[in-house]
């Protein structure tokens, strides 16, 4: 059968010589290599999906109608595409005219309705349930988000596809991607949707290289036609797992599934992160969720109390509204700590009881400091652009201000020096290690800087 197909194909490549150049042929065609004629269908491997998309945006008539004289009319053709080199592992698609139907490794073989039914319900999508667009209170900064998703959740595969929103903590992403995949449920339940934190998946990733069942752990995740994965900025440093999913979102891009990612910044500014994750988070569309300003901030604590049955003066939900804005999770919090409080003490809920969990919470919240405020406050006060800390200048006055960052991030962050390292100018440990005790020492032996260093502390604080 081989040493037939094999014949068969080098009769196609004699025919494609004759319709292109030497240095074309050479390219595009010299390296295919026929699998198997099955039914009808011809499969043929090509190196990568740079390949696979040249040859069916430039070949493809050329390519069928090759096929047609000398396998037969009527004949399919698909491609099998290297995706991991590595570890042998390939995704298989057909031209446009095939619908793109996929076949190998994550396909069970059994495309029967029922069979595809069954398989949805074993699937734990993980989704948080009670995250709906209808409890989902837009304004304006969260109107855009929110209209992409709802496109997303109504055509999954085609509509901005990936989807990455990013903000910070607290504004709704969770909420967001969560809404998206519970519509998709509802709306397209045949789809297969898995709803997973980034923490998780390196979890799974790890387990699946210790118990050596890492090709069970692609094959998974290859069959999945929605995936959600949150807080994606949690793969910064980890190559190997950007490496799996590089692969897996290859795979399902190319086969018309959806992805959607959340993250704490834009992927601009997402440091660690291999350039070529980075590329593809930028295909289809990022949005970004702001802080929710003060009109917005009231229709979410009239959505709260609404919900839980309560009954808020208005004058008590314009208060919080002005005084608690950090983030959706806060207001949310204020709400119940001051109905605990009323139960508790059979108080009345008014401006008195307002005030003072409010001005509790103030008083305790704790300072949540991130790195990009570490940098920009840096860069701020040295007077320099907060990205000349991720170059690779060695200017006296950069080098001091990455140090600097490289300080305070040790000081405030719960993280290794390898991850400061790498969102603070990608950098190795080392460097954040000798950075830390240049700075120690001259706050020690110049009073200056010193001065300097406490200025900067207390405008962090105050950020």
């Amino acid at each position: 059968m081989n040493s037939m197909l094999n014949t068969k194909w080098n009769k196609c490549l004699e025919i494609i010589r004759d319709n292109v150049s030497d240095a074309t042929f050479t390219t595009w065609f010299a390296d295919i290599k026929p699998l198997k004629f099955e039914k009808g269908t011809l499969t043929i491997q090509v190196k990568s999906n740079f390949v696979y998309e040249f040859l069916e945006g430039n070949f493809v008539d050329l390519l069928r109608s090759t096929l047609f004289k000398v396998m037969g009319n009527g004949t399919q053709l698909m491609y099998s595409v290297l995706t991991d080199k590595d570890n042998n592992l390939s995704v298989e698609v057909g031209t446009d005219s095939a619908n793109n139907r996929q076949t190998g490794s994550g396909n069970s073989g059994n495309s029967s309705p029922k069979a595809m039914q069954e398989a949805v319900q074993e699937l734990d999508s993980m989704l948080i349930n009670r995250y709906t667009f209808d409890n989902y209170v837009e304004g304006i900064s969260n109107r855009l988000s929110r209209s992409v998703a709802i496109s997303v959740a109504d055509k999954p595969g085609r509509a901005f596809n990936p989807l990455f929103i990013h903000g910070v903590s607290g504004v709704g992403k969770t909420h967001l991607v969560n809404a998206i995949g519970v519509r998709i449920k509802e709306l397209h339940p045949e789809l297969r949707v898995l709803y997973v934190s980034a923490h998780l998946f390196q979890v799974q990733y790890t387990d699946s290289i210790l118990q050596k069942n890492f090709n069970d752990f692609m094959r998974f995740y290859q069959s999945i036609d929605v995936l959600i994965i949150d807080d994606i900025q949690e793969f910064a440093g980890l190559q190997r797992t950007q490496n799996a999913f590089f692969h897996i979102f290859n795979h399902l891009h190319l086969n018309g599934k959806q992805l959607i990612m959340t993250s704490d910044r834009s992927p601009a500014q997402l440091q660690g992160m291999e350039e070529r994750l980075i590329t593809r988070f930028k295909w289809g569309m990022t949005a970004e969720i702001e802080k929710p300003d003060l009109e917005l901030r009231k229709n979410i604590l009239r959505s709260k109390i609404y919900r839980d049955g309560l009954n808020f003066p208005e004058e008590v939900i314009s208060y919080i509204a002005e005084n608690v804005n950090a983030s959706i999770r806060d207001l949310e919090g204020i709400v119940v700590s001051i109905m605990a409080h009323s139960t508790i003490n059979n108080a009345d809920i008014d401006i008195n009881l307002a005030r003072r969990i409010v001005g509790d919470f103030s008083n305790y919240e704790k300072k949540v400091i991130t790195i990009d405020d570490i940098i920009k406050t840096v860069a701020d006060y040295y007077g320099i652009s907060p990205d000349a800390i991720n170059t690779k200048s060695r200017k006296r006055e950069v080098v001091l201000v990455r140090q600097v960052a490289m300080y305070l991030a040790k000081k405030y962050l719960d993280l290794s020096t390898a991850k400061i390292g790498l969102y603070v100018g990608n950098r190795d440990h080392a460097t954040v290690l000798h950075a830390c005790k240049t700075i120690t020492n001259l706050a020690d032996t110049d009073k200056q800087f010193r001065s300097e260093l406490n200025e900067i502390d207390l405008a962090l604080q105050n950020s």
